[in-house]
């Protein structure tokens, strides 16, 4: 009676609480929800209107009173209340779809989150009904779910590039060796694509259309990208009225090249510091990506190109970290090792 007791009423719950979207594992349905980091409120109640799809439709469309929001950037909390109202949310979802209450949640987080902002994060999560809360370092969530034998004494290198910040972490004995978390990652690369819109043509665009263009002819490396050009519509900075712009691929492969050369030298700056014998590992193993960025075009081939090594995309990368999370919290033994 008390297993079943158990079952509906208590189930632990993997969360990859990210910049741009959030997911949720289980152990029972894997990943049952997925949906986008943004909040809508209303500014003079600050009330929550929306929580996820619904309110990243709104972004960049809604009136003065109404503002569609990340709480997370740079991978970290900004706004305490609005991150808890939206853990609160999603938990909530998770938790009504299953006929259960008070689950145990495991939640990935940056490698350079500081104390208050780990904090900040167990408190949400605590207060959106979580039972425990434990936290997980991004880069060793994407390493378990990319499925790389991190209890082993070889050496792996994790590389996880999200919306907020990229992980890099060298991995042995269920431990990490070394780690580097740099604040550049899927926002930098649409900043960097809203901003040579801007130099280049004058257009003015949003954080969704930057994104689609990114998606759709963005790339790493040259001749990489799966089309060749891509008509923009924007508002034209100089008289404020619409306007389009036909960009090509090879324009939004140089505007990334900034962005990517500071992840380029975050990956070299931690290969530096791999202890000899690990490196040997490296050597034969190679890079193993995950994360929204690694389906990048072109990225396998530029870090290739700069670091000499093998370079491999998970299986799949987008949900690396969330199903990471969950094979954690479904072995206890090699959670304890983690944490």
């Amino acid at each position: 009676m008390f297993g079943l007791f158990n079952k509906f009423f208590y189930e632990d719950i993997g969360v990859d609480l990210g910049t741009a979207n959030t997911l949720v594992y289980t152990k029972d349905g894997g990943i049952i929800l997925r949906e986008p980091s943004v909040v809508a409120i209303r500014v003079s109640t600050n009330e929550v209107l929306a929580v996820g799809s619904s309110a990243k439709e709104m972004l960049g469309r809604t009136p003065g009173d109404i503002v569609a929001t990340r709480p997370l950037r740079d991978g970290v909390i900004a706004d305490f209340e609005i991150a808890e109202a939206m853990l609160r949310y999603f938990i909530k979802k998770v938790t009504d779809s299953k006929f259960m209450i008070y689950p145990r949640v495991l939640i990935a987080i940056p490698s350079g989150t500081t104390e208050v902002e780990r904090r900040a994060v167990k408190e949400s999560a605590e207060n959106a009904g979580a039972r425990e809360v434990y936290l997980i370092e991004e880069a060793m969530a994407a390493a378990i779910g990319a499925g790389l034998s991190i209890q082993n004494a070889s050496g792996n290198m994790i590389v996880d590039i999200g919306g907020g910040t990229t992980e890099m972490a060298i991995i042995s004995y269920s431990g990490i060796v070394d780690s580097l978390s740099v604040r550049t990652a899927g926002d930098e690369f649409d900043e960097a694509i809203i901003n040579h819109m801007k130099k280049m043509y004058n257009l003015m665009i949003g954080e969704r259309t930057a994104e689609q263009i990114k998606i759709s002819i963005g790339s790493a490396f040259p001749n990489s990208a799966s089309l060749e050009s891509l008509e923009v519509k924007g508002r034209d900075l100089m008289d404020g009225l619409p306007k389009d712009a036909t960009v090509t691929a090879d324009e939004i492969q140089q505007a990334l090249s900034v962005p990517l050369q500071v992840i380029v030298e975050a990956i070299r700056s931690t290969l530096e510091r791999c202890p000899p014998e690990l490196a040997a590992d490296i050597i034969d193993d190679g890079l193993v990506l995950a994360g929204g960025g690694a389906l990048l075009n072109g990225i396998d081939k530029l870090l290739n190109k700069e670091t000499g090594l093998s370079v491999r995309i998970s299986n799949r990368p987008l949900t690396a970290v969330a199903e990471g999370t969950g094979k954690a919290l479904s072995e206890i033994e090699l959670l304890h090792k983690i944490l």
